[in-house]
């Protein structure tokens, strides 16, 4: 590997990808052994290597790849920014450094390692554009076998691994990344736009498991949903809540965010801030829905909207928690109320093969329904990442895009 500072790379075009076709990635091959690929790419692919916090990424170049088995490289096209990134740059959670952050994005194959399936069985062929899950999974511990790859007990996960030798292409900030054999791949459409896609590997498919979790508890149709945190997640959790029947509630302390969740079905908006009973109120929002809820999928991380969502339910209601991926102070449970009022509390954390599936078909049928593609606002080049990163942490888009060429 070669590295060079992100600093003097902002002046250098990141290298094109180098379209190999099936046969000729084999031609590549440097007396790999059977099954396997060993590739060098002129120009290399380039990877944005995270070390701490305030130290700016550095770029660094990644002349040969090793596709096992079941592997894939995949050249990127866009990949956005999630608010754990952000996170992570901060220094507000831990990491294994140094890493390729990014675990959002949508690429096109650029070669295959012999097997390449996608995730219903289908063989992977150059040139299709495809999603990827998060995570890496065995498929043969007891907890995949419980039907959580997601939670595998050898997991991997794009954007979050101590980078090594043999995987530096292991996150969504670089030119290319390599997927690995475990992976749950999807191809997707060639005609939409890559704001579309790109996020439907952690954001679309976490909020497509999250009404899933709630869905096994209470049906969705005619149920008042109580969504806390108008992200990527919160967001794209009230149109789908919505496209299932429900009465959608979105609680968020930004007014801007408030009126971009009444464009993503949300029948009534709430501030968190304001006084009890006040026109923005969440009681009030509550009332126009049609009552308390009866799932509140909390998507924030805050304390006070996690005891927020379990303190508002309905009775027989579940409370799904998909924004606690972060320490933050413990909130305190009233077990006896929760009891008596029969709720459910569910976690949800990365999500299942079947959840990327659906936000993939999710995105593809309903993005004219929905503005799905403006979730995604500023759009900066690859050398450009730490600045990326900082528009990121303000707040002003929902997403801010990551473009290698």
């Amino acid at each position: 590997m070669t590295t060079a500072s992100s600093r003097s790379a902002r002046t250098t075009r990141p290298p094109r990808s180098v379209a190999l076709a099936g046969e000729e990635a084999r031609a590549a091959s440097t007396g790999a052994p059977s099954g396997q690929v060993d590739l060098r790419l002129d120009p290399a692919p380039t990877a944005m290597v995270w070390t701490q916090p305030g130290r700016p990424h550095d770029a660094v170049a990644v002349p040969s790849v090793h596709l096992a088995p079941g592997d894939l490289l995949v050249e990127v096209e866009l990949a956005t920014i999630c608010g754990s990134d952000v996170h992570t740059t901060r220094g507000d959670r831990g990491a294994s450094a140094p890493l390729v952050l990014g675990h959002e994005q949508v690429g096109r194959v650029v070669a295959v390692g012999a097997g390449a399936v996608a995730v219903d069985g289908t063989p992977l062929v150059p040139g299709q554009r495809v999603v990827w899950s998060l995570t890496v999974s065995c498929g043969r511990c007891s907890t995949c076998g419980r039907g959580l790859p997601q939670k595998c007990e050898s997991v991997l996960k794009y954007g979050h691994e101590r980078l090594i030798t043999g995987w530096e292409l292991s996150g969504g900030f670089a030119t290319h990344v390599h997927v690995r054999a475990g992976t749950a791949v999807v191809p997707v459409a060639d005609d939409l736009d890559a704001a579309l896609l790109a996020p439907v590997s952690c954001g679309t498919a976490t909020a497509r498991a999250a009404l899933d979790s709630a869905a096994q508890v209470v049906d969705l149709a005619g149920a008042v949903v109580l969504v806390l945190g108008a992200g990527l997640i919160g967001l794209t959790a009230a149109a789908m809540a919505t496209d299932a029947g429900a009465r959608v509630v979105v609680v968020d302390p930004d007014a801007s965010r408030r009126a971009l969740a009444v464009r993503f079905g949300a029948v009534a908006t709430a501030s968190p801030t304001v006084a009890p009973g006040s026109d923005d109120s969440v009681e009030h929002a509550l009332r126009t829905a049609g009552g308390a809820p009866l799932v509140a999928v909390e998507a924030s991380g805050s304390p006070h909207a996690v005891a927020s969502a379990l303190a508002l339910l309905g009775t027989g209601g579940v409370a799904v928690l998909v924004g606690s991926v972060f320490p933050a102070p413990a909130v305190p449970l009233d077990a006896e109320s929760v009891v008596r009022r029969l709720v459910t509390i569910r976690g949800v954390h990365n999500y299942a093969p079947r959840h990327l599936v659906e936000a993939a078909r999710f995105v593809e049928e309903r993005h004219a329904a929905w503005p799905l593609a403006e979730l995604v606002g500023e759009v900066v080049a690859l050398p450009d990442l730490d600045a990326g990163i900082a528009a990121a942490a303000t707040g002003g888009s929902v997403r801010v895009g990551v473009r290698p060429a």
